[in-house]
Parts: C-alpha cells; sequence; structure tokens
C-alpha cells in the first residue's frame, strides 16, 4: 500500500528528525553547532554594521557642522558681494555666511599654537553654525562683540592658557614696515568664547573673528571676500542649481566632497567587513551539511523504507531540506534577537568608552540601517538555503533495493 502524499507526514518525520537521538549523539550536537554558528554569525554582523554605520554617521554629524553643507570659494580675487545677493535672492530659504580666512600663529604668555582664522559675521554666522553659537550664548556675548572679538577652539585655549576675556596676540604671514625694517603683522583680540565640536583637530587649530577686523587689519575689500559658506537642508539637490548662477571665478563644493576620500575608505571597509563576518555564517552552514548528512547515513534504512512504501524523492528531498532549513531559520532568528539585544545594551550602557579626540565621541555609537538588516538576513538565508540543498539531494538520490538487499 503505497503512503499517502500528506504533508503532515512530512512535518511528523521532520520533527522526529529534529529530536535527540542517544544512538547518534554527534549528529544533534552537530546541529546545535550549526545553530550557535549561525545564531552568532547574525548577531556579529548586526552589531558591526550598527557600529560601522554609527561611526560614519558621528564623524558626517561633525564635519557637516565643521565644514557647513555649500561652500563657495573663488579662484580669483574674491566672491562678490553682488553674487552673494544674487544667492539670496534666488534662494531665500538659504542661509549665507560670508567669510575670509588666513594661516595665524596665536600666542598668549608663553603658549603658541598656529592656526586657521576665519572672518565672520558673528550673526549670520550663529544662524548656520550651532557650534559657533553654542560658543556665544556660554559667554552671554551673543549680541555684543567688538571688531576684534575672538572665538577659538577649547583645546587651542587650553595650549595657549587662555581664559575668557584674556587678550591673545595673532601674527600674520603678511609684515609691517619697522624702523629700517620689517616684523609681521600681529594684532591683539580679546577671547570672547570657546567652542567644542567634539573634533580636537578643529578644537586646536580653528579661531573666528569679525570681517571688520579683517578688513582693518589685513586691508580686505568690504565688496568680495575669500568664499561663502551656505546652510541648506538639500545640499546634494541644491549644489548644481548654485553653480549655476556663480560666476567663472567661482565654484561650490558640498561636505561630503570635501571630505570623499574619508567616507570612500569607510564605505570600502564596512563592505570588506560585511564580507568577512559573512564567513562566520559561511563556516557554520558547513555544520547544516555534515548534520545533515549524516542523518542522512545513520537513517538510510528508514529512507529505503518510505520509499517503498511509497514515499516520492520529492517528499524525502522535502523532509531533509526543510530540517536544514528549520536549523537555520532557528539560527538566524535567535541571532536577530541577540543582535538587537546587543545594540540595546551598547545604545544604553557606557561598556565601551572611546577617546573623543579620535572618534568624536566618548560612547559607542551604534546605527543599524533597515537596509543592512535585509542585506543580513538575505545573505544568511542564501546560505542557509544552499547548504540544505545537497544532503536533501543526497537524500533523495538512496536507492531502496540496495539498502534493503545489503541488509
Amino acid at each position: 500500500m503505497a503512503l499517502p502524499s500528506d504533508p503532515r507526514v512530512v512535518r511528523r518525520i521532520v520533527r522526529y528528525y529534529l529530536r535527540y537521538d542517544p544512538d547518534n549523539p554527534f549528529i544533534f550536537l552537530s546541529a546545535l553547532l550549526a545553530f550557535l554558528g549561525i545564531a552568532a554569525g547574525v548577531m556579529v554582523l548586526m552589531i558591526a554594521m550598527g557600529i560601522m554605520n554609527g561611526t560614519q554617521k558621528e564623524f558626517e554629524k561633525k564635519l557637516f557642522v565643521m565644514n557647513y553643507p555649500l561652500t563657495v570659494v573663488s579662484f580669483g580675487k574674491g566672491v562678490r558681494q553682488s553674487t552673494m545677493e544674487k544667492l539670496r535672492k534666488a534662494f531665500p530659504e538659504m542661509k549665507i555666511s560670508p567669510f575670509y580666512s588666513t594661516q595665524v600663529i596665536a600666542k598668549y604668555s608663553e603658549g603658541i599654537q598656529g592656526g586657521l582664522l576665519y572672518g565672520v559675521d558673528f550673526q549670520k554666522e550663529v544662524a548656520i553654525n550651532p557650534v559657533f553659537a553654542k560658543a556665544l550664548d556660554r559667554n552671554g556675548s551673543k549680541e555684543k562683540y567688538g571688531k576684534f572679538s575672538l572665538v577659538a577652539g577649547d583645546d587651542l585655549a587650553l595650549v595657549l592658557g587662555a581664559q575668557i576675556g584674556d587678550r591673545i596676540t595673532l601674527y600674520f604671514s603678511q609684515q609691517q614696515a619697522i624702523g629700517f625694517g620689517s616684523a609681521p603683522l600681529h594684532k591683539r583680540f580679546v577671547l570672547e568664547g570657546t567652542f567644542n565640536s567634539g573634533l580636537k583637530a578643529y578644537d586646536k587649530a580653528i579661531l573666528y573673528t569679525t570681517l571688520e577686523a579683517f578688513q582693518k587689519i589685513l586691508k580686505k575689500d568690504p565688496e568680495r571676500y575669500d568664499g561663502l559658506h551656505l546652510y541648506t537642508d538639500r545640499p546634494m539637490k541644491m549644489v548644481e542649481k548654485v553653480k549655476a548662477l556663480l560666476p567663472d571665478d567661482a565654484d561650490v563644493e558640498g561636505w561630503w566632497q570635501q571630505n570623499g576620500n574619508f567616507f570612500a575608505a569607510m564605505q570600502m571597509e564596512k563592505k570588506a567587513l560585511f564580507l568577512v563576518l559573512l564567513m562566520i555564517i559561511l563556516v557554520a552552514s558547513l555544520n547544516i551539511v555534515s548534520s545533515l548528512l549524516m542523518t542522512v547515513m545513520s537513517r538510510r534504512k528508514e529512507i529505503a523504507l518510505l520509499r517503498t512504501l511509497g514515499a516520492t524523492k520529492r517528499e524525502i528531498r522535502q523532509i531533509f531540506f526543510r530540517l536544514g532549513v528549520l536549523i537555520g531559520a532557528a539560527g538566524i532568528l535567535a541571532g536577530t534577537l541577540l543582535g538587537f539585544l546587543g545594540i540595546w545594551i551598547l545604545t544604553h550602557f557606557d561598556i565601551v568608552h572611546l577617546p573623543a579626540d579620535v572618534y568624536g565621541t566618548s560612547r559607542l555609537p551604534v546605527d543599524l540601517l533597515p537596509q543592512d538588516f535585509v542585506m543580513i538576513l538575505v545573505g544568511t538565508a542564501v546560505i542557509v538555503l544552499l547548504s540544505a540543498l545537497y544532503p536533501a539531494r543526497k537524500a533523495a538520490a538512496t536507492d531502496p533495493l540496495k539498502v534493503l538487499r545489503n541488509e
């Protein structure tokens, strides 16, 4: 009498083979190792991708503030006042802050430090730079500042040993005549505030003063600027529109272009890390193959009996394919739960402490993107399905005549 083609029979046999067999403990152990390996691989992949994305997003946030969404630079004598007005008229929602810049050496008491000095309109800069605005708010000088006011990074002030209200001398590269010789042009500035961007490379090198100071000391043309800082919520969409309005001697750069090599390297590291960690799941899947093959070898008599009772090759293949898929699916589910648990722990508890001067934050940033999570699940599922395919075909190819004749 033929065995009826009933999916319930397949499910019962699969449940039976999933049980612990005291006569073949190594089969169960191999399946358990496969389950644990896949779960560990998925968990590690989720946490690693979350850390990579979180770190990249943290750097983007810091660099976005200090580098500005868009920056107009000049290849000639400067960006004209008329160009700024044209941009303001064309994009009324865009915030614009003109600037001058030059290299200086800052000196206070016995401290000395090189840096990059920006001349800005304090009110316009406050509107687009929250780090700069916070520096002025901290000293209560957001509206009251003089021509020679200075805002510097916390680390630069620390190197100089200067406090709020101290007078810091800045030496410029230009020379001034003194008697029969010359000396570097220098001027004292009042330190009105200090900022902390989270990146020491910026906090140790950047200073801000007023546009009037540049015009007075360096004789800058009030109708021309070294560049324009532009703030918009859609810099990637606006960059070409801004570029179309600029004269031939000016160009516009996005913050992502100024740090393109850095973020390209991070993307390459992320892809390499994903592939390397995927190897963990690939190795774990070998345990699924070995476990199923051992099950096939130990159950040859039962497979032969099922075939003689009328079970088709397709049903035999389904039994062992589902067996491998169940082991892999259980590992994926457990790994996903452990991965989200690990991300939650790293997000809410300060387990890993990072040097803020290197990474821009002292807490480990974790942010798992939905597309990365889907890639992890898809990659793992493909590996599991391929691992279960060969043993299932091997089981379906069992010849009942040979097996029963030898018995």
